[in-house]
């Protein structure tokens, strides 16, 4: 299958630039991918891991609604060890972003994880970056609350013409992420 029309199948809609697999899941589909700079249309985009696998979408998105962000938010300001690591990994992230911009005439993204320019803005980029494998304290502890991928069917199957959704894909049960 095509990872381009996954990632549209995943996501809901198509993608706004190239598909770059940097994870898969242990059914070989996209998990996290790899977003340019810059958009197919030439918008600056901050986000540079996006995570599309529904089940790590769905269980983070709990964590989030769950007080997640301002939990995050209060332990950087509270713990400064946390805070260093979580300054660190907003440096090396924007600045890896830089070294990825193809035309230096574009505006360039701003900002830290998710375009973030203090605190955290999103933890579902925070996990995108640690599964792309990088170091994030926000995202290594978020993982280690949505984890693991424990799918017994594929999200998105083979179409008779494109990949589609998969009707009989259930989330499966997981301590800590129950609705």
């Amino acid at each position: 299958m095509n990872s381009r029309e996954v990632v549209e199948v995943q996501i809901g809609r198509p993608p706004r630039s190239e598909v770059v697999v940097s994870k898969e899941c242990h059914f070989d589909l996209p998990v996290v991918t790899v977003v340019p700079p810059h958009l197919e249309d030439g918008t600056p985009f901050p986000t540079t891991y996006w995570l599309t696998c529904p089940l790590l979408l769905r269980r983070v998105s709990r964590v989030e609604s769950g007080g997640g962000v301002r939990a995050f938010d209060e332990r950087i300001a509270t713990d400064a060890e946390f805070s260093r690591q979580y300054d660190r990994a907003m440096v090396r992230y924007s600045e890896h972003r830089d070294t990825m911009i193809a035309d230096a005439s574009l505006v360039a993204p701003s900002g830290g994880i998710a375009g973030s320019r203090g605190g955290v803005k999103c933890l579902h980029a925070h996990v995108a970056d640690t599964l792309a494998g990088n170091d994030n304290p926000v995202g290594h502890e978020v993982a280690g609350q949505v984890l693991p991928l424990d799918c017994v069917s594929p999200c998105v199957v083979a179409g008779e013409v494109v990949p589609e959704w998969n009707q009989a894909w259930v989330e499966p049960q997981h301590e800590g992420c129950s609705d």
